[in-house]
Parts: structure tokens; C-alpha cells; sequence
């Protein structure tokens, strides 16, 4: 990207948020960057970071995690970031802005994005050792640390969004929490009288206690000024360690009243529809600090995408207006989904409401129809699924009755409106005003084929992600529809995938490959050999149901010898120059120094390199087949068993030590971590698993980088699933929180199990959750709420396994006819491989790479790969 010369004029940005990041990236989409010099001051202490997923960082997310920020996008169009360093002042005469460096940068447009600011009830001892705010990355910070040190009980004022967000943080960090809402509901902006009461059901049902219509008259404090208790407007007293402001936000608009510009009655800086201050056209302002045209000042992130949009339009002499947006929004707030579009209280005249309501399950669903059958709004709780369509469907007549719309799936007279039925204008995605004919036009006329193409030509999805499951259902859809036929099938053998496949093997109990292969393959692959795909593929599906549909779990055994991969053939992980490594497990990372001293003597004696593996194992590298089930014999006879380094099965799960060593612990994780990769040793899957166990949220273990990690917390254990740190890393995501070790141990059974029936062919756990429909939510609603009813089933599954499981090692070289398998050459079975040789490096071996290409070399020039035993 070409700079702009020195000469260009100067776009001075004051604020950087999610609304600030977005004007940039508009600049850009303009080529205003190559034509203008653009700065940026940002008063926090980093670049923008999502702050609509703030309270993530509570469930592990680190700061960097929620950047929204590419600095290599800053760095390629050359804008000046000034982190850490505010606007102070500004000078409209001068055209110019001091920071509180005391830089002073002159500016011929400049840009408003400085945000709000928390409101703060003016009660007494507001400020007192405490009390806390919840909107930066740096207050969350504060509480946490807080909370972990002085701290067990805890109160949010305010019972909004983000009220809710952080009374679920306190609840998290092992706290008592309360939540004060002075409206007579919670969450009043959003839901009506009937929302509110199914969200505070299920609320209360998670341990949290909430008093509402009831406002805040004072802090409590002891001697030493510190929060101790709140006293409450119907005269009741509340005992509390410490208090969290979320009471709203008001608009940041103090430079420009300093100024001179117009501010609005109850603040914002009040715009045109262009964006423009409307008392100087060269200065502009975006985003929560801003009085729209419409006498509305929005806090939501799309209204502050569009008013970005609308002022680098602006500023590139484009026809753009920005008169109001849609406020729609879907949120998940402590595990509930809460959405709300349109009209949702009904204030249209002459509106009907149409509501689906059941106190037992949490649900309550209202659409607000016009007279005429129009759809003008909705209150969703408990289920938001069809919120992408219904909110889509908004300003129009639905193909089908209001009445069967809230009807939960499933009842007699319900209905569901899939994406298809949508006109081409309806808006998809409303963070970045996506159509449904600008999704389709992206599959048919930039041949666009998957979810993350789609997102990326379009941007539709990279906001809220409210709209990602529609978006899923259109590209399907278009694709179908441009004659675009996708072969689904796992292989050219079979036209089934392999979760049908699975399901196949499992109802009519299919033992063999080859019996899969003659009835259900395709025509032209039966009675055939099969292929690399399919091959692996079964037999894994035949080992994982192996106890239960009555095949052998060895999986060397007959047939399923030929079916394996690589590493698989000899139960050890092959090398890329012919030898073998050898990796014992080491549950939960935890071993004796007899243990250590006996894999040190096996080492030595057969000549092996070790190496401590990242999954806290020791790793020896260099046998020789032939000299496998040597090694597994003595590591057999010293307690040791396979470490299945080898097999697309449960790796390692590790952990730190846990609260018996460390003064952060709060549940021995080591025990955990132990028991948990005892239970799913062997169990086989479409991929590898790999698991931790942290004893506190320090994360030590890094839990949540794995396919199934586990936090420890005051109140038992948080699951999180999906976790990936190879080459696509993607951090868990929580599944459940404060479960007991019998609760744990069920959600793990069920959510591996789960996995490994749906799954598709080398599928790790991240990319299943990912493409799964529903994701995060559907796999929830099956392996926590039971919604399939197939939780006994999938307990059942892995109780067999568990009762079944027996060491590959172990039975290998207990039995002579399977020993023979273990050499290099079958008509010389005394003769080692030549071509394995090894020399010596840090006083240890290496492979001896140029043996590979050039033939053996002399005997005195090579190490022998190990001693002959």
C-alpha cells in the first residue's frame, strides 16, 4: 500500500472501538488511506478489541483474543495509532487536536468516536475500595483480581445486558452473586412483563439472586472504606464484599462541548444525516457519542458500523445518509438465549400481540403483528432460533400464521420458515446491511462454495454473528439451486458420510469392513478393495462401537489389520526414516521416580532418543520394529501401558498440580486429569482428543486449547469444548459451568460420544463444532438438556467402552501369533532394516538422513540403532 505524501490532508480519528476500527477499514475500502494522512488517538492501553464479547475473557479469553485490530492492516495503510495517548482538546479555529502527551495534530477532518462512558448512580460511597465499573478490558482486570483476594460476595447494579454479563462473571469467579435492577425486570430495554418473568425463572435457577424494582441509596462501607454492604430504596440491607456499576452508559461528549459543538438534552453530539456535527462540516462524530439525525443516540455495534460507513462516505464526497437503524439484537446472556427485533413492545397502533408462553421450560415467545398480518416485532427467551428469519421476515406478511411461528418445533400447528422463503432485500446480516440477494450473488457470481468465503466477500457474519446459522442455510441453499450438486458420500466407495455410515455399523450391528462394503457401498465399489479413505475411516468406526456391537476392540485382529493407517500397523508412531517411536502414557502427567528411572533404563538400553512431549510424556524415538514389543514388554511389566500416540484415540489429558501444591488452586486437578484420561484411554475417534485439566483459572494446564478442557472453580468444575492448538488454534468454548465430578464425567461421556457418532472423516473437535448446524447451542441442547433423548444411549456407548478397554500393548505381546507381524522383513525376520541408522547428536542419536538416499554406509561410520536384545 502506497503511503499518502506529505502534502495530503490529515483525518485525525479521536476514539478507537469496535465503531473506530470499522471507519478505518472504511477509509480503506475508499482508498481515502492513499489519499489522506490518517491519526488515531486511543485512549485506552490497546488497540480496538471487541467489547461486545467482554465478558469472554472470564471464561478465558485473553485480551489479544479479542482484538478486532489487525496491525498489519494499520501498518499497510499507513495510519498513525497513538495508543494510550486521549484527545484533550480541540481547537475548531485552529483545526487542531492535543493529546494528553501534549502532541498537537492538526486535522483537516476530524472524526468523533469516543464512546461512553458508564453511568455511575450518584449514591453515596459510589467511589468507595470496591466498587467497580464493567466496560473496559482493564475494569474486568480490576474485578477479577478483586474478587480473587478480597472478595465472596458480589452485586451488580443494573439488571441489563451487561448487568447480567457481570453478575455471571462474579458467579464464575466463585462468588455470591446479586443482581439490583431498579425497573420492575430485568433486562427492561429488551423484553416485555412475560420475557422478563422466563428470564428471571431461569436466572434464579442458576444460583443467581435478583431483586428487582428496587433501587440503590447507598454503599456500605467499614472503617477503612471498603464496600461491606448496600442499603436498598424498600428499606432492606444487602451484605456485600464488593459492587459492580452497570446501571447504563452515557454518551462521552465532553470535547465536544469544550468546543463549542452542539450537544443534545440528555448528551450526544448531535449530527446530520451525514454524520456531520451540525454546527462544522469538518468535524464528524460516530457511535455511542453521537446524536444521530433522528434524535437517537444508538449503543449498539451495527448503528455504529453504519454511521462509520456513512461518514467515510461523506468524506470521499459520496451520496450516503445514515436516518436510523435496526435494533434488533440476539444475545446469549448466562447460557439464555434473549432476542428482540423490531416493534417488539408493540407501540405501532392498532398492533396485536401473538405469544407462546411456558413458565416450566423458560420459554416465552411474543410476535407483534399488524392488523393486516404484517410482522412488526418479537420478544424471543429461552429459544431464538428462528430469530435470523423472523427478524428478516420484519415489515412483511409472513407465508405462514403468526400463531404457528411461536409454536416450540415439534407441536401440532407449528411451522418453521426456513431462509428460502426470505425476499432478496431482507437483511441478513444487519451489522454490515447484507441482503440476502447480495449473500446469494456472492455463491452464484463470485463462486463463493462455503460459510467462511461467504463471510469474508460480503463481511455478513463478522459482527454479532447473530445471523451465522442463516447464512449456512442460504449457501446451502443457492448452491442447490445453481445445480451445484455436492457429493455428501464419506468416499467413491460409499454415498453415505460417515455418520451414517456410523449409524449403520451401530443399528444393524455391521462387524466387518468388507460386510459394510458388499451391502451398503456403492454399486461399483462392491465386492472391491475399497480405498485409503474409506478403510481407516470404518475401522475406527468399528473400534469406537466395538464393545457394543460384539466386533473385536483389537484392532489389529483379522481384517481390521489391513484397514489401519500408518502409525496404526504397529502401534507406534513411524518416522521419516523408517524407525519407530514409543510414548507410554503418563496419566494426568503425573509419575513416580521409578517410573522415570525405569523408561531412562529402556532408553539407554535399546539406544532411543527422548524427549519430553508437549502432552507432559516422555517420547523415545529410534526402535526398530522388530524391537517394539521388546520395549512394550518391559514397559508392560513396569506398570505402563500405550499412550496411543499412535491411533486417531484420546492422547493425553493434562494438568498442573493443582490445590495440593499450589497456593491458586481450588480443586485437585491432578486426580482429575488422572481419572478422566484413565476413563477414555483407547477410545477411539474420526480424530485425535487431546484434554487438560487446570486446577484454578490461571489456565497453567491450558485447558482451553483442547478438544475437551476443564477449569477448576470454587463451585466444582467449568467443560469447555472444541479447543484446537495445531495449525488452525481456536480456544474452547464453555459448555457448562460449576459441575460436580459425577456431573463432569456424564457431559464428557456424552459430548465424546456425541462427537464421534457426527462427525466427519479426520474431523478434530473444532472444526465439528464449527460446521455442526447450531454449533455451540445444538450440541448443548443434545448432550446437556437431552433434546434428542439420546443421553442414555450415548452413557450406554461409553460404559461399554470403559468396561471393555484393554491395553493394545499388553495383548500384543501376550500373544506370539500377533508378535509376528513385528518385523522388517517377513522371509528374514532376524534382519533389521539396513537403511535405519542413526548419529550422534547432543549427546544423543539422530536419524541419519543421507543413509536414506545414498544406501547404507560403512558399519564404523553409524551408530547401531540400538543394542541387539
Amino acid at each position: 500500500m502506497t503511503a499518502a505524501p506529505e502534502s495530503a490532508p490529515t483525518i485525525v480519528l479521536v476514539g478507537h472501538g469496535m465503531v473506530g476500527q470499522r471507519f478505518l477499514e472504511a477509509l480503506a475500502e475508499r482508498g481515502l488511506t492513499t489519499t489522506h494522512r490518517v491519526v488515531v488517538l486511543c485512549e485506552e492501553p490497546r488497540p480496538a478489541y471487541d467489547r461486545v464479547a467482554l465478558t469472554s475473557y472470564f471464561t478465558g479469553r485473553t485480551p489479544d483474543e479479542l482484538s478486532v485490530t489487525d496491525m498489519e492492516f494499520i501498518k499497510a495503510h499507513a495510519i498513525e495509532l497513538h495508543v494510550g495517548d486521549p484527545a484533550e482538546t480541540v481547537d475548531r479555529a485552529a483545526r487542531t487536536v492535543t493529546a494528553s502527551s501534549g502532541r498537537v495534530f492538526g486535522y483537516d477532518t476530524l472524526v468523533l468516536a469516543t464512546g461512553s462512558y458508564p453511568f455511575v448512580p450518584p449514591v453515596p460511597n459510589k467511589d468507595a475500595t470496591g466498587c467497580f465499573v464493567y466496560r473496559t478490558i482493564e475494569d474486568l482486570l480490576a474485578i477479577e483480581a478483586y474478587a480473587r483476594s478480597r472478595a465472596t460476595v458480589g452485586a451488580v447494579v443494573g439488571g441489563g445486558l451487561l448487568g447480567l454479563e457481570a453478575a455471571g462473571a462474579l458467579k464464575g469467579l466463585g462468588l455470591t452473586a446479586h443482581i439490583v435492577e431498579f425497573a420492575p425486570r430485568l433486562m427492561p430495554a429488551q423484553v416485555d412483563a412475560g420475557g422478563g418473568a422466563a428470564l428471571l425463572r431461569t436466572i434464579e435457577e442458576m444460583g443467581l439472586s435478583v431483586h428487582t424494582g428496587v433501587g440503590t441509596q447507598e454503599i456500605v462501607t467499614d472503617d477503612a472504606g471498603a464496600v461491606v454492604g448496600m442499603k436498598l430504596s424498600d428499606g432492606s440491607e444487602l451484605a456485600t464484599d464488593m459492587v459492580v456499576f452497570s446501571a447504563g452508559v452515557r454518551p462521552r461528549d465532553r470535547l465536544a462541548r469544550d468546543c463549542g459543538l452542539s450537544v443534545g438534552a440528555r448528551g450526544g453530539i448531535a449530527v446530520d444525516e451525514q454524520c456531520r456535527t451540525v454546527d462544522d462540516p469538518r468535524v464528524f462524530a460516530i457511535g455511542e457519542c453521537a446524536l444521530a439525525a433522528d434524535g437517537r443516540v444508538y449503543g449498539l455495534v451495527a448503528p455504529g458500523y453504519e454511521q462509520a460507513a456513512t461518514a467515510a462516505a461523506a468524506i470521499a464526497r459520496d451520496e450516503s445518509a445514515f436516518t436510523g437503524a435496526d435494533l434488533s439484537t440476539k444475545l446469549k446472556l448466562l447460557g439464555v438465549d434473549v432476542a428482540s427485533f423490531g416493534d417488539a413492545h408493540g407501540t405501532t397502533e392498532g398492533c396485536l400481540d401473538v405469544v407462546y408462553s411456558d413458565a416450566r421450560s423458560g420459554l416465552y415467545k411474543k410476535l407483534v403483528v399488524g392488523r393486516d398480518g404484517t410482522l412488526l416485532g418479537g420478544i424471543l427467551v429461552g429459544d431464538a432460533d428462528a430469530y435470523g428469519t423472523l427478524k428478516a421476515f420484519t415489515g412483511s406478511v409472513p407465508p405462514v400464521s403468526p400463531e404457528s411461528l411461536v409454536l416450540p418445533a415439534g407441536a401440532s400447528g407449528g411451522a418453521r420458515l426456513g431462509p428460502s422463503a426470505l425476499p432478496d432485500d431482507a437483511v441478513v446480516c444487519s451489522c454490515h446491511n447484507v441482503t440476502k440477494g447480495t449473500i446469494r450473488d456472492a455463491v452464484s457470481e463470485h463462486s463463493c462454495t462455503t460459510v467462511p468465503e461467504v463471510k469474508k466477500c460480503t463481511k455478513a457474519g463478522t459482527g454479532c454473528g447473530s445471523c451465522v446459522k442463516v447464512l449456512g442455510q442460504l449457501v446451502t441453499a443457492e448452491l442447490t439451486a445453481s445445480g451445484v450438486e455436492v457429493d455428501k458420500g464419506l468416499c467413491g466407495c460409499f454415498a453415505q458420510t460417515r455418520e451414517e455410515l456410523y449409524e449403520i455399523v451401530l443399528a444393524l450391528r455391521v462387524t466387518t469392513y468388507r460386510e459394510l462394503l458388499d451391502r451398503y457401498g456403492r454399486k461399483g465399489a462392491r465386492g472391491g478393495d475399497g480405498c485409503e479413505v474409506c478403510k481407516p475411516a470404518v475401522a475406527s468406526v468399528i473400534a469406537s462401537l466395538a464393545p457394543t456391537i460384539g466386533a473385536s476392540g483389537y484392532v489389529l485382529d483379522g481384517e481390521q489389520a489391513a484397514l489401519q493407517d500408518s502409525n496404526d500397523h504397529f502401534l507406534a508412531n513411524l518416522q521419516k526414516n523408517g524407525s519407530y517411536s514409543v510414548v507410554p502414557r503418563i496419566p494426568g502427567g503425573e509419575i513416580t521416580p521409578e517410573g522415570l528411572i525405569v523408561i531412562g533404563e529402556i532408553a539407554r538400553d535399546f539406544g532411543l532418543y527422548t524427549k519430553i512431549t508437549g502432552g507432559q510424556r516422555i517420547d523415545m524415538f529410534g526402535a526398530r520394529v522388530e524391537q517394539l514389543p521388546l520395549i512394550w514388554t518391559r514397559l508392560v511389566d513396569a506398570g505402563f501401558e500405550s499412550g496411543h500416540a499412535y491411533g486417531k484415540a484420546l492422547r493425553t489429558v493434562k494438568s498442573c498440580v493443582g490445590q495440593t501444591w499450589c497456593r491458586y488452586g481450588v480443586q485437585d486437578s491432578v486426580r482429575m486429569a488422572i481419572e478422566l484420561e484413565l476413563r477414555y484411554r483407547g477410545l477411539r475417534s474420526p480424530h485425535k482428543l487431546k484434554s487438560a485439566v487446570s486446577g484454578c483459572a490461571r489456565e497453567c494446564a491450558e485447558a482451553r486449547s483442547k478438544d475437551f478442557g476443564v477449569i477448576a472453580t470454587a463451585g466444582g468444575w467449568n467443560l469447555y469444548v472444541g479447543g484446537n492448538g495445531g495449525a488452525t488454534p481456536r480456544h474452547a468454548d464453555l459448555l457448562a459451568q460449576d459441575l460436580t465430578d459425577t456431573g463432569l464425567v456424564r457431559l464428557i461421556d456424552r459430548f465424546l460420544m456425541f462427537y464421534i457418532r457426527t462427525a466427519d472423516r479426520l474431523e478434530r473437535t473444532s472444526t465439528w463444532l464449527e460446521r455442526i448446524p447450531g454449533g455451540l447451542d445444538h450440541v448443548r441442547d443434545v448432550v446437556v438438556e437431552d433434546s434428542l433423548g439420546i443421553c442414555e444411549e450415548l452413557e450406554s456407548l461409553m460404559a461399554a467402552h470403559v468396561a471393555h478397554y484393554a491395553d493394545e500393548w499388553a495383548s500384543t505381546v501376550a500373544d506370539p501369533d500377533k508378535l509376528a507381524r513385528f518385523v522388517s522383513f517377513v522371509n528374514a525376520p532376524d534382519t533389521p532394516d539396513p537403511v535405519v541408522g542413526f548419529v550422534p547428536e547432543r549427546d544423543q542419536m539422530k536419524p541419519d538422513l543421507p543413509l536414506l538416499s545414498i544406501g547404507p554406509r560403512p558399519a564404523e561410520d553409524v551408530l547401531e540403532g540400538s543394542a541387539q536384545r
